[in-house]
């Protein structure tokens, strides 16, 4: 399609050059005419008819989604008026580049793409501890820091459609990775918390603000501060005796928000912390307990010139954000919506719960009059899966953010397959690697399978009484067969799929091979035994070896080397452990040993998340935990 603009359209016109091999357009004189102009009253409003097409847009972001509806109605329609009206003020995805999975300069400027043609306007870069500072070598040491050039390219780039960029740091806790280094020992209360109130602290949170600020035209920074259980009970407990987490808090605050106000800097922080001290708890349950109060002393000393991000990433009933969006209230600042999108500690999508609790909490954050609204895409625990493989979650929210109801299955098919070139079919496919039989419907519970059941040890079987009889080999083939038959390799991101699928082949060979072999050793079934350690757990050795290889073709297209290594280890665990456990059978089925003690043990259950009581096929958070039930390591005092 050729297209020749007509109007005032030098600002945009950058934008434009990047997306026409995407949307595959041209433009020159004697294109089709497209009509450009402002819109009064801040409506996106795009048409056309046999003669000409018009874009009216408010904001520059929303002349991209513009263009984009423009010609994914052409390929259908020579006649046709749209209108819409932006719901929400700023919205974006949050990507987490803190987890091992930094994103490439070039790979963030394919996803501002996929968010230019959906018309979303912000993009958030959660770094904690990967982006350089002047001065603080072991800051990001060996993690894939951004340097400032590369911050400043992204930001570049966001800015040609429109979108706003800003950084998201920890000022508080979450440090782990930085505070584990010896030489920088001065710097820590607890494992992964600042000692707060040392000038040499201070000194530091202002060179992060500084440093991680600088790169980008936004004066927006978040400063973090969420999941700060731990804060004041190490170093600065003996420095200090004993003071309440509150005061510590509002005094770190303080001095924090001091050196966002003399940049010239609007602050936001996550709201869990104020929530949680004033239930008198810890944990999420506190803070997403219904009955919470902010007294009014708390609420009288919280500054309220820092907005307050509300993160919400599992409830599923209107009523539920209701009364948690009220609790916020007496807070006093202005509230943001953190919402997620679940590719947290899998290697799928949980679209399942993602998509309910999506559709839940954007329809009532419009009634409540939020007008700022995130994705979060966290990577935990080293981060098997990837923010592309979430762009469905990512298009749900775009199509909230402009329409005043919950937007159509058909209407959201139609966007992301434009936006993406991805089927929504195909896409859905990836929450079946964890949405696997006697689960709860729409795998509410997050139940993760598809990572346990590639990191278990056959021998040792931890999660093998969780998925007893659920013919979870029928199921792993099912989903193979249909991944492969879904993928197009015409689309530019085909290649997303291709470890999902080769995790399918590992998985309908494995994820039950632990049951097989305890009934075979249980029956002392020696042949049945042997052929299993000279065939079978060979075979399924070489499938991880295939899926490794898949997965670190995915990695190095999309994200920085560091933190590959982690998981090129534990996929060489899984496959020396597969050695082990053929080494042991063929001795014990040759005579050399009398007994293989690792299938004498009874299975028990993995633990209280389970099909049994209705809380799912089973979680668990850490790979060293599926992996092994002994200790990976034991440190009192580390240095």
């Amino acid at each position: 399609m050729k297209l020749r603009f007509e109007g005032d359209v030098t600002h945009v016109m950058p934008g434009i050059q990047l997306l026409l091999d995407e949307l595959n357009v041209t433009i020159g004189e004697d294109g089709f005419p497209v009509k450009v102009e402002s819109s009064v009253d801040g409506e996106l409003q795009i048409g056309r008819d046999q003669s000409q097409a018009y874009i009216r847009y408010g904001r520059k972001h929303q002349f991209f989604r513009g263009l984009g509806l423009l010609i994914q109605h052409s390929r259908k329609s020579d006649s046709f008026h749209l209108q819409e009206n932006q719901q929400f003020d700023q919205i974006g995805p949050m990507f987490d580049l803190s987890r091992n999975a930094v994103l490439t300069v070039d790979s963030f400027k394919l996803m501002l793409n996929k968010m230019a043609l959906m018309g979303m306007n912000s993009v958030m870069l959660y770094m904690e501890d990967t982006y350089q500072i002047e001065g603080e070598p072991y800051f990001g040491y060996m993690r894939g820091r951004y340097t400032q050039a590369e911050l400043k390219e992204i930001d570049d780039y966001a800015d040609q459609f429109g979108i706003e960029a800003f950084p998201s740091i920890q000022t508080l806790a979450h440090l782990e990775e930085f505070l584990k280094w010896e030489p920088i020992r001065h710097y820590r209360d607890t494992k992964g918390a600042l000692l707060v109130g040392s000038e040499q602290t201070d000194s530091l949170i202002e060179r992060m603000i500084e440093t991680a600020s600088a790169p980008f035209r936004s004066n927006k920074i978040h400063i973090g501060m969420d999941e700060a259980e731990e804060l004041g009970r190490g170093k600065y407990l003996d420095n200090n005796g004993y003071v309440s987490r509150f005061d510590i808090m509002i005094d770190h605050l303080d001095r924090v928000l001091a050196v966002v106000r003399e940049r010239g800097l609007k602050p936001m922080m996550w709201s869990d912390m104020f929530l949680k001290l004033a239930s008198g708890g810890g944990g999420d349950a506190a803070y997403y307990d219904k009955e919470t109060a902010i007294p009014e002393e708390m609420a009288r000393r919280i500054p309220k010139d820092v907005d307050m991000v509300y993160w919400d990433y599992s409830h599923q009933e209107p009523e539920d954000y209701e009364k948690l969006i009220a609790n916020h209230r007496p807070l006093g600042c202005n509230l943001v919506f953190a919402g997620a999108v679940w590719i947290f500690n899998t290697f799928g999508v949980n679209y399942g719960l993602s998509l309910n609790a999506s559709d839940v909490a954007l329809q009532v954050c419009k009634q409540e009059g939020i007008r700022e609204v995130y994705a979060t895409m966290w990577g935990d625990d080293g981060n098997e899966g990837n923010p592309f493989a979430a762009l469905l979650g990512l298009q749900l929210y775009a199509e909230h953010a402009y329409s005043e109801q919950k937007p159509s299955q058909a209407q959201l098919a139609e966007r992301v397959k434009f936006c993406t070139g991805i089927d929504m079919d195909t896409f859905l496919q990836l929450k079946d690697l964890d949405e696997i039989p006697g689960q709860e419907p729409n795998n509410a519970k997050q139940s993760n399978p598809s990572k346990f059941l590639l990191y278990q040890d056959v021998l040792l079987g931890l999660f093998d009484k969780q998925i007893e009889g659920l013919d979870l080999s029928n199921h792993y083939a099912e989903l193979e067969q249909s991944i492969r038959e879904k993928r197009d390799s015409s689309a530019e991101l085909d290649y997303l799929f291709e470890m999902p699928e080769k995790l399918c082949t590992v998985l309908k060979r494995k994820s039950e091979i632990g049951i097989a072999l305890k009934q075979a050793y249980d029956r002392q079934d020696t042949d049945t035994l042997k052929q299993m350690a000279k065939n079978v757990l060979p075979a399924i050795s070489s499938a991880v070896q295939e899926l490794r290889i898949a997965h670190r073709t995915q990695w190095h297209r999309m994200f920085k080397p560091f933190g590959w290594e982690v998981i090129d280890i534990r996929y060489g665990g899984v496959i020396t452990r597969l050695d082990t456990a053929s080494f042991r059978i063929l001795e014990f089925t040759e005579g050399r040993i009398n007994r293989i003690e690792e299938l004498e043990q009874e299975r028990l259950v993995f633990s209280t998340t389970n099909r049994d009581n209705h809380k799912g096929v089973g979680w668990c958070s850490h790979y060293y935990r599926m992996a092994s039930p002994n200790a990976f390591y034991h440190v009192l005092n580390p240095f």
